[in-house]
């Protein structure tokens, strides 16, 4: 009897033995199962990071190109070809638009001495500031006309004109206050004349320099107006005679 009551105790603590391991056995094996579902979860699918990326290709593809850089090249080759052909070739120069570089020319010739002699001859600072203006503007426009005249093969003056040139004179010989009214009626004429004369042309050109030119002079123009009439000494008359020459026939 008390050989097999040792015999059955004997048994007892190797049957627990043996449940513990396979209860670790089936333990180990669920947690390897479980890691790989959660590996698998986190990692993206082929196709799915295909679809973040857009049009099927992945982030280096470059929509089907090698790089960025090659996708930019052939860009700019289509917008090449979407460029008409005859935009790049020369642009008309009608005879309007060389009148006007023309009188452009022949403004600066006469308008910058007239600024000078406002430096000298006159009694009023308002025209001695409205002489700076008109030395300071008409020299840029000068090179200006000069710069575009060459490129687009127009011939311009060397000199003004004889009428400008006799206002020229009577401003040589006047002083003092018959100067300052002289200068101010004369240059606000001339002046209110051109900037009609600038709007037709920056209307109708089809020359991107004439366009140029001509915004160019409009800015200048109306600065000129601006000074010449805060001197006080334009007279009604020259108002009139502006609209009259302005004014269509």
């Amino acid at each position: 009897m008390r050989s097999n009551r040792r015999a059955a105790e004997s048994t007892v603590p190797r049957t627990i033995a043996v449940i513990v391991a396979v209860c670790a056995v089936i333990a180990t094996v669920l947690f390897i199962t479980r890691g790989g579902d959660e590996e698998a979860s986190a990692s993206p699918t082929p196709a799915g990071a295909a679809a973040q990326n857009g049009y099927g290709q992945s982030g280096d593809a470059g929509y089907g190109h090698s790089s960025g850089a090659a996708h930019g090249a052939d860009a700019q080759d289509d917008a090449a070809e979407d460029v008409p052909s005859g935009q790049g070739g020369p642009q008309p120069v009608t005879e309007v638009d060389k009148t006007f570089l023309v009188k452009v020319r022949q403004a600066g010739l006469w308008e910058i001495p007239a600024g000078r002699l406002a430096q000298t001859n006159a009694s009023s600072e308002a025209v001695k500031r409205a002489g700076l203006h008109l030395m300071d503007g008409h020299s840029k426009l000068d090179q200006l006309v000069r710069e575009d005249a060459k490129i687009l093969g127009v011939a311009i003056p060397d000199e003004a004109t004889a009428e400008q040139q006799g206002w020229v004179k009577q401003m040589e010989n006047a002083r003092g206050a018959e100067f300052d009214r002289l200068f101010a009626n004369l240059l606000r004429a001339s002046h209110g004349k051109i900037f009609a004369t600038i709007g037709e042309v920056r209307g109708a050109t089809q020359n991107d320099l004439i366009r140029r030119h001509a915004r160019q002079a409009n800015q200048t123009v109306l600065d000129h107006l601006e000074v010449l009439e805060d001197t006080g000494l334009v007279d009604s008359a020259t108002f009139a005679d502006v609209e009259k020459s302005v004014t269509p026939k």
